[in-house]
């Protein structure tokens, strides 16, 4: 009996309300929230953050391509017919270089014409100078001579006029001083290049009857190239001409090339809603061909903004997150917050703030790994 009651005892304490213990409920940990140990943050660096100049950079697709101002497009000097062709696409040339011959009846004409003006004018000069000894022996009047001198006077200004076609036809000064001496006709014209480089373009063969107006052979100097690009017009007024500019070139292993902007087209086009930018190249190695593809980043002017060390960024959840320095726990250890926050692209090892965080507040510039370890550890221990 006795162990009956004693067993019952605390059954019925509980129910006349007597004293009963009741469970000790914690308080969630905050995962967000890390204490150090005094040799944890004595391996920590923490800083206020504020302002550096910072250069945004535009990014625009853009191509390799000539330097239109070492480009020569060579075309005939006369019509006629293609009678060979000495140069081939990809052929370096010097400046006077034969590239082509044509086979010319007009050049022939004209040759015959100046042949015929250059008699004309020995006749008309000696016959002025006869005059003028007729006129000295009084057997001519003054009409007479002023009449075979202003004969003389014509020939010479026609023989110049065929001489300055004759030029104009492509006949080289050498060519035609043997024409003037022995009468030499020569119905072929050479097609030589003005400039020193390489054929990259040929439009004619053998047999093809061509004209002044056709372009035959394209020459370029590769030594210097363009690169450009087309830039939105919502984006133009991130670009300055003289403003510092890297070129990617993905054919070449994504190698860069550094240029600065020599021009900015002061015109939007009206189909593509863009500008061009341009920018000069050297290319003394002819590894940048013209069309290959090619980024450039433009830097514009510096301005102040917030940034953060690239150090002192936590990739957490796939989002950007750095550690914030807070007032110390009961016991006074550091207290620090992961906090995420929106940043741009790092640039110089370091990276803009966008959003999250205010110039002053104190982070963990280095060490920030070893926190987040830690908080981790922590978080795991209070689950």
């Amino acid at each position: 009996m006795k162990k009956l009651c004693l067993l019952f005892a605390p059954a019925l304490l509980s129910a006349c309300g007597g004293p009963a213990e009741k469970p000790v409920s914690k308080a969630p940990a905050d995962p967000m929230l890390v204490s150090a140990s005094p040799d944890l943050a004595r391996r920590l660096r923490v800083e206020p953050i504020g302002l550096a100049p910072v250069s945004d950079t535009l990014r625009v697709a853009g191509q390799i391509d000539f330097d239109e101002n070492r480009l020569a497009r060579i075309g005939a000097t006369v019509t006629g017919r293609v009678s060979a062709m000495q140069a081939n696409i990809g052929q370096q040339v010097g400046r006077g270089s034969v590239l082509a011959q044509i086979t010319s009846t007009d050049l022939t004409t004209q040759q015959l014409a100046y042949v015929r003006a250059r008699s004309a004018l020995e006749l008309n000069r000696r016959n002025a100078e006869r005059a003028r000894t007729l006129y000295a022996a009084d057997v001519i009047s003054a009409a007479e001579l002023q009449r075979r001198e202003s004969e003389y006077s014509v020939s010479s200004a026609e023989t110049r006029a065929a001489a300055d076609q004759l030029r104009l036809l492509g006949l080289s000064g050498s060519a035609l001083g043997r024409l003037g001496a022995r009468g030499a006709v020569a119905s072929v014209s050479q097609v030589t290049a003005t400039m020193s480089g390489v054929v990259v373009e040929r439009h004619l063969a053998l047999g093809q009857v061509v004209q002044p107006s056709d372009q035959l052979y394209v020459v370029a100097d590769l030594s210097k190239v363009w690169a450009i690009a087309q830039v939105p017009e919502q984006q133009v007024r991130l670009v300055r001409q003289g403003e510092k500019v890297t070129i990617e070139i993905p054919a070449l292993g994504d190698a860069q090339r550094s240029g600065r902007l020599v021009f900015v087209g002061h015109t939007v086009d009206p189909k593509t809603r863009t500008v061009l930018i341009r920018t000069e190249l050297d290319n003394a190695d002819g590894q940048l061909k013209p069309s290959m593809l090619a980024t450039m980043l433009v830097q514009g002017e510096a301005q102040p903004r917030l940034v953060v060390p690239a150090s002192a960024v936590v990739r957490e959840d796939n989002e950007d997150h750095v550690f914030v320095a807070e007032n110390g726990g009961t016991k006074g250890e550091a207290r620090y917050r992961l906090r995420r926050v929106r940043l741009g692209d790092e640039e110089e090892g370091r990276r803009v703030v966008l959003s999250g965080l205010k110039q002053g507040e104190r982070i963990v510039v280095d060490g920030a790994f070893h926190l987040n370890t830690e908080r981790n550890r922590q978080a795991s221990e209070a689950q």
